[in-house]
């Protein structure tokens, strides 16, 4: 196996991923990690978010992510071979007001990954822009869309349980200006 300083971000979060399915910690990968990977790197996060399927106790996720290396710092986990950083934010795992009912996997040299499906890492960002009005994260569910099948009734359906029919028509408007060009 490569050096962890040769991962790509998916390769870094199989690698953590598995480890700590290893150790019965079930985690998915989210936020713009995700994106990266369904950009295929077009859009390249500095952190790997991995929100936990059930509790678990700080401790043991530790006891983990040193085995492979990381140093707690804060909230973040650090590795001195990587810029990126591992962060557990906090569950259930859900995008908006909607619990994710299926994730996806991706299977490579490091392991299997565990992540949200591309519908779902839209609705993801989404739902940072329709109640942050995070403008970043509206960009970032226009490149997972417009690199993977995405199931656009569904996230309009979505979007208007969200109360944000408005801001979904915003992102269908910059979807359709990237056609023009």
């Amino acid at each position: 196996m490569k050096s962890v300083s040769e991962f790509s971000p998916e390769e870094l979060a199989a690698w953590v991923c598995e480890a700590l399915a290893g150790a019965g910690i079930v985690v998915t990968l989210t936020g713009g990690g995700c994106v990266s990977v369904w950009t295929g790197g077009e859009y390249v996060s500095r952190d790997l978010d991995f929100v936990e399927q059930g509790t678990v106790p700080r401790r043991r996720v530790r006891r983990v992510m040193q085995s492979l290396g990381f140093t707690e710092q804060r909230r973040y986990f650090s590795h001195k071979d990587t810029e990126f950083v591992i962060d557990f934010p906090g569950g259930p795992l859900a995008v908006g007001d909607s619990p994710v009912k299926s994730v996806s996997t991706r299977l490579n040299a490091t392991g299997t990954l565990r992540l949200l499906s591309p519908t779902d890492c839209v609705r993801d960002r989404l739902a940072a822009f329709f109640h942050w009005g995070d403008r970043e994260a509206l960009a970032q569910a226009v490149l997972v869309t417009r690199a993977q099948p995405v199931e656009l009734d569904e996230v309009c359906r979505w979007s208007r349980a969200e109360r944000s029919a408005d801001r979904f028509e915003e992102f269908v408007r910059e979807l359709d200006q990237g056609k023009n060009r």
